[in-house]
């Protein structure tokens, strides 16, 4: 195989550069003669960083990079024993609660209401016993025949039958009146501190597992099953579907023409298809030109910030990649 080299000479090349010159040129020309205000950009993807809100061991990944996600689809999970035990003490702490409020509730058995009549009863049969022993002790010493010893003695009983009676009086009407209103309040709100207790347990346990927030293409996985993960450890990355933006910007002279709300056409490098969107943001605030932002104006020149809503997407549109924006009807 052989390899033929050729040159050019100046004067054989002049024509050539000088027809490349005026092609652009005239491109450029035709763009400002039709009226419309030409914009450069670069197509801004957001991306969101998926993390449990739970610590926990990572027992499961379900997807790659690369993979596409639909919002709501397990992503991973954790080892969810320690929340399920919870969640099972948490329950019995509910059950628990209720079953003392509806005990407070209540009030006495009807069987306990009786006993404490039983109570009343004996202890009023004691008393009189007592009485009518310390009267015929009382009457004794009067007649000079009983002691002052044995009086003090059946007067004592009797004071001892009167409290016995006074307190079994008092048990009765506590169970016939019931719970007092505070602790009625008191379990009330015992049950409910439960509820919450375990409605936190249960949403800890249902955060052991990590679901898509939106649909997405997954960009990076960071961890692998068995690593032990902290509250909020990142997993994934996730590239956003939608919404797709072009950030651009409008040099001062041009900013009249940037309302938002007005539809664009964008063009890419590597395809012939024409996108569409509209404005929807117009920084308030001017800055410098970015260098990745390539314009005919000088650098130096101060430039407006737009957000341009892409309205026909697709997987060809990537993170960063430059784009040309036009207006129409300038």
């Amino acid at each position: 195989a052989t390899t033929e080299i050729y040159t050019l000479s100046l004067h054989d090349a002049l024509p050539i550069l000088l027809g490349g010159g005026y092609y652009a040129w005239s491109m450029w020309e035709s763009a400002e003669d039709d009226g419309s205000l030409i914009l450069y950009g670069n197509v801004d993807i957001r991306e969101v960083g998926l993390s449990f809100r739970v610590a926990g061991r990572l027992q499961e990944m379900h997807v790659e990079e690369g993979d596409a996600v639909e919002a709501g689809a397990v992503l991973a999970t954790l080892d969810d024993k320690p929340y399920s035990d919870a969640l099972a003490i948490a329950d019995a702490r509910v059950a628990e609660a209720t079953a003392h409020l509806s005990l407070v509730r209540s009030g006495a058995r009807s069987q306990e209401t009786q006993q404490a009549k039983e109570h009343v009863k004996e202890a009023q049969a004691a008393f009189d016993n007592a009485a009518r022993e310390a009267k015929r002790q009382k009457e004794l010493v009067e007649s000079k025949i009983g002691t002052q010893r044995l009086l003090d003695t059946a007067e004592t009983r009797l004071d001892q039958a009167r409290a016995r009676l006074a307190a079994s009086k008092e048990a009765l009407a506590l169970l016939e009146e019931g719970a007092r209103a505070e602790q009625i309040v008191a379990s009330e709100a015992a049950v409910a501190t439960a509820l919450a207790q375990r409605e936190q347990t249960n949403t800890q346990f249902s955060d052991t597992i990590l679901r898509a927030s939106s649909n997405g293409i997954v960009m990076t996985r960071a961890r692998e099953p068995g690593a032990m993960l902290a509250a909020g450890s990142s997993v994934y990355t996730i590239s956003l579907n939608e919404k797709v933006y072009v950030r651009a910007y409008v040099d001062e002279p041009s900013l009249g023409f940037a309302v938002p709300g007005s539809s664009v056409e964008i063009y890419t490098d590597t395809s012939g298809k024409v996108y569409t969107g509209q404005i929807g943001f117009v920084s308030p605030r001017a800055e410098f030109t970015p260098k990745s932002v390539e314009t005919p104006t000088l650098r130096s020149d101060l430039v407006y910030r737009l957000r341009i809503v892409v309205t026909n997407a697709d997987e060809f549109l990537r993170q960063g990649m430059p784009v040309t924006v036009k207006l129409a009807e300038r």
